[in-house]
């Protein structure tokens, strides 16, 4: 009676620790995952698949050094890029601060370049 009860103990810790242990490393996971940086052409093709939703891309670019930001209280790193298209026949540039972390756009500007028959 003495080994059965051992053996019980025995088998009840080593349930709670084979739990402990997977409960752990899917928590550890799924941390490290939040908090992993996309690369800049991860960022890069989330942001060309939005445009292309809308037309056809003529170029694009994106830095990939990161650079810090500060928006009022909220600290981060963000990647700058462009995408330039053809408008009404006019190429137009849009520059993009995108996160780093999650690619979401911060910031976006348009600015209209030169009549596309002239290139």
């Amino acid at each position: 009676m003495y080994e059965e009860s051992e053996r019980s103990y025995f088998k009840g810790g080593l349930a709670v620790g084979i739990s402990l242990g997977l409960l752990s490393g899917v928590a550890s996971t799924i941390l490290y995952h939040r908090k992993k940086a996309l690369t800049a052409d991860q960022v890069l093709a989330q942001i060309k698949e939005s445009f292309l939703e809308e037309g056809a891309i003529e170029g694009s670019w994106i830095s990939f050094e990161k650079e810090p930001i500060r928006k009022f209280a909220v600290r981060s790193n963000a990647y700058r890029g462009g995408i330039s298209r053809v408008e009404d026949g006019e190429i137009v540039y849009y520059e993009f601060l995108a996160d780093a972390r999650t690619g979401t756009v911060l910031d976006i500007t348009r600015k209209k370049g030169e009549s596309a028959e002239s290139i």
